[in-house]
């Protein structure tokens, strides 16, 4: 299959999980649900939309900032606002079709300052890993902040499908148990499996990942602890977007740090499993916040609200930034015809 024709059905595939996730929300909804969904849109606080906008829209620009680090390591110092721009295209790109924002963004940094997209890829890469790592983090801080919440959640759902469930010390025995395992797999075994190709990539790409991380401790020790700063900053305002928006309904303006949290954790899942996470983070986010007890029709509109307050900054700055680098280019082609 030709790349183009991977990068189609990718699309349409990620798109119809998206489109399936609507449809079925909307199916199983009585009418009754339908309008009390459509009055808490209609009598929701804007002023916090707006708010939560402007915070998505800083935290791109703080991610600009971090990119020029890694730039910076590598003796390039690169416009802030290009770096900006591309990450903006970037983030337009990936609702177009899945993983192409890193092709667009060193693509525009070529377009706009002349850097190869090789030197570009290879901050991408390590961007990648701090934000894996930084990911892993959020986890288990929202596993601790909604341990109760959660577990009665969990308990009520899966209570209705199996009598019995394994305790707390049977379950941690079990995760125990399964790391020991695969540990000593890895010792005894790893050595063997690099005979195939598949695990000389997952090799390579963990080497990778460790290399990408090790990175930035050679920054400089400024620019290393600026890094770091920036990083917790990003997802800091990812994080306060969710406490925002709730604020912006009167079921969940109550609501803290731990449902922030939340919040975040499960719409980042809903981001993955379609384009844009069309369908599927709202629906996402509307479960994390009847961990709480919010009720499905306020939290489905907080989560098409947060989904569309995000995307809306995405689509009109990345445009912008689109027509942007365009000219940048014509003018440099037309800057190489005169000379």
């Amino acid at each position: 299959m030709s790349k183009r024709a991977s990068d189609i059905l990718k699309l349409v595939v990620f798109l119809g999980i998206g489109i399936f996730f609507i449809y079925w929300f909307l199916l199983k909804m009585e009418p009754d649900q339908k309008r009390a969904v459509w009055e808490a849109f209609i009598n929701a606080n804007y002023w916090w939309v707006a708010l939560a906008m402007i915070v998505s829209l800083i935290s791109h620009w703080l991610r600009a900032l971090r990119w020029n680090l890694l730039y910076n390591a590598i003796n390039i110092s690169p416009n802030t606002n290009n770096t900006f721009g591309s990450v903006m295209v970037a983030y337009l790109a990936n609702l177009a079709f899945p993983r192409l924002g890193e092709v667009a963004r060193c693509a525009t940094m070529r377009t706009s300052e002349n850097i190869p997209i090789e030197k570009s890829l290879g901050t991408v890469v390590t961007e990648r890993v701090i934000d894996v790592l930084m990911f892993v983090v959020i986890v288990v801080c929202s596993l601790l902040l909604m341990y109760g919440e959660i577990k009665d959640w969990l308990y009520n759902s899966l209570i209705d499908k199996y009598e019995s469930l394994p305790s707390v010390s049977v379950l941690l025995a079990i995760v125990v148990g399964l790391v020991v395992m695969t540990w000593g797999g890895y010792k005894l075994f790893w050595h063997k499996l690099l005979r195939f190709p598949i695990f000389q990539k997952i090799d390579q790409f963990v080497h990778g990942c460790i290399e990408g991380f090790v990175s930035i401790f050679h920054l400089g020790r400024m620019s290393t602890i600026r890094f770091i700063i920036y990083s917790l900053l990003i997802y800091f305002l990812y994080i306060a977007g969710g406490l925002i928006i709730m604020q912006a309904f009167p079921e969940s303006k109550g609501l803290g740090l731990a449902a922030a949290f939340t919040l975040y954790l499960f719409g980042s899942i809903g981001m993955t499993f379609s384009q844009g996470g069309l369908g599927v983070y709202p629906v996402l986010v509307q479960m994390a916040l009847s961990i709480y007890g919010v009720s499905v029709e306020t939290g489905t509109a907080a989560g098409w609200l947060l989904w569309a307050a995000q995307q809306a900054v995405v689509i009109v700055v990345g445009i912008g930034y689109l027509v942007y680098f365009s000219q940048t280019k014509k003018k440099n082609n037309t800057r190489q015809t005169t000379l």
